[in-house]
């Protein structure tokens, strides 16, 4: 997202405690080491900098790791981006661009799932972004802020330049993991569940490239700026895949073979 942000000649301060992150990609801005929660240092960034607009990705997103700590997952994603729009507000900085997850819808109801499937999230990391959406929309009732909430379906891939990519440790994404494995840094893949109701037993996933997710959030920036009412999106390919697909598109392009272990449904940690 910064780097296309960069590209279009924009100047750009990131906030991150780095929990997640890596100094050494933040380059061509300004990187502040800090938490969303520490009102002094928001006090001073919007004091410093002539601020047009935010865009939130703070969020812990590990739907398991949600479960076994709600509290931490509501601490960071709700009560430090209550933190975050009392500074805008005040600031009255008032444009917004919200990554946001499909995990709040829940069970699907129908597919292709859409803007107005209902959202009955089923996990504290579901709920909490399904917390902070309500939260914008009453913002923009009472302060007049513009916001766009993006809900992105599996976010995947790497820029390419093959400068930055998904670099999570430990690492649990599927693409990532099946390369690791195709590349001999680990032994097999395995497979959580042959039993969905699907082509080949294996769950489907709906995959959108990183950078087609930065260039929506800038698509959606400009929409604000341009006088676009505040709105709820969904950031998706619209075409699902199955694990056993995704594998077997691995081993064809990189000519290697992926070992496969199966195992039963409920060990694995889902993402969004």
């Amino acid at each position: 997202m910064v780097r296309q942000l960069i590209h279009d000649r924009w100047k750009v301060v990131i906030l991150d405690n780095l929990s997640t992150g890596n100094r050494r990609l933040a380059q061509g801005c300004e990187l502040v080491e800090g938490n969303l929660g520490d009102c002094h240092l928001l006090e001073n960034l919007f004091t410093e900098h002539s601020i047009a607009a935010v865009m939130h990705f703070a969020a812990f997103s590990q739907v398991g790791a949600s479960v076994v700590n709600p509290l931490q997952y509501y601490q960071n994603n709700l009560a430090e981006t209550v933190t975050l729009l009392d500074t805008m507000v005040r600031h009255e900085v008032l444009y917004f661009i919200f990554s946001s997850t499909a995990a709040v819808y829940g069970e699907p109801e129908f597919t292709p799932i859409t803007e107005v499937h209902p959202c009955q999230p089923t996990s504290p990391y579901g709920n909490t972004k399904m917390a902070v959406e309500r939260m914008l929309a009453d913002c923009a009732a009472a302060y007049g802020l513009k916001y766009a909430a993006l809900r992105y379906f599996n976010a995947a891939g790497a820029d390419d330049s093959a400068q930055i990519g998904e670099m999570h440790d430990p690492e649990t994404h599927l693409i990532p993991i099946v390369l690791k494995v195709a590349l001999g840094q680990i032994r097999n893949i395995q497979v959580f569940g042959t039993d969905y109701p699907t082509k080949d037993g294996t769950c489907i996933r709906d995959y959108v490239h990183v950078n087609d997710l930065a260039q929506a959030h800038l698509l959606a920036l400009q929409a604000l700026f341009d006088g676009a009412s505040s709105a709820v999106y969904n950031l998706g390919s619209s075409n699902g895949y199955t694990v056993k697909e995704v594998i077997q598109k691995t081993e064809q392009v990189t000519g290697r073979k992926i070992p496969v272990v199966e195992a039963p449904r409920g060990r694995e940690i889902p993402l969004y």
